[in-house]
């Protein structure tokens, strides 16, 4: 695989300082466009695509790039996979804590801590063990009883 030199500098191109940056990036994306090798146009691509995004809005920046490269990106993939995640774990703390308050009142801040600690699946393991609770004892008992969370939860 062979990239040209100035192939290379195209994603800092973005960056560099034009009295008309909208028309500079309408240059840059017609270089990119002029990369024969799918690969290399589109890694380029998602590239120039990230650098853009610090100085660009994101109407021109989807404009300009008609192509989904962004999507093709394993770091884009990863990132979104991340905030996934988060979400999720978000939405099985909020759904527990609506639940226990409901219950049993108001949750104690300390125990709040603690379940914010907990990984998704041991906070989608506990509003399912949560149906079998009869008073406020049986969450400190089960949260005693529950290995702590895996790294990076």
């Amino acid at each position: 695989m062979r990239i040209a030199n100035c192939e290379l500098v195209l994603p800092l191109a973005t960056l560099a300082r034009s009295e008309s940056p909208t028309n500079l990036l309408t240059q840059v994306v017609a270089a990119v466009d002029m990369i024969e090798e799918t690969d290399e146009r589109q890694n380029i691509s998602a590239c120039i695509q990230v650098l853009a995004g610090l100085r660009f809005e994101k109407s021109l920046i989807t404009q300009l790039f008609s192509e989904e490269i962004m999507q093709e990106s394993v770091i884009y993939q990863d990132i979104l996979q991340k905030g996934e995640e988060r979400g999720k774990k978000q939405e099985a703390l909020e759904l527990i804590l609506r639940q226990l308050a409901r219950r049993f009142g108001a949750v104690e801040p300390e125990t709040q801590q603690q379940l914010r600690t907990l990984a998704t699946t041991q906070l989608e393991d506990l509003a399912e063990a949560l149906l079998d609770f009869t008073r406020p004892s049986d969450l400190v008992n089960y949260l005693a009883n529950i290995s702590p969370p895996p790294a990076n939860s």
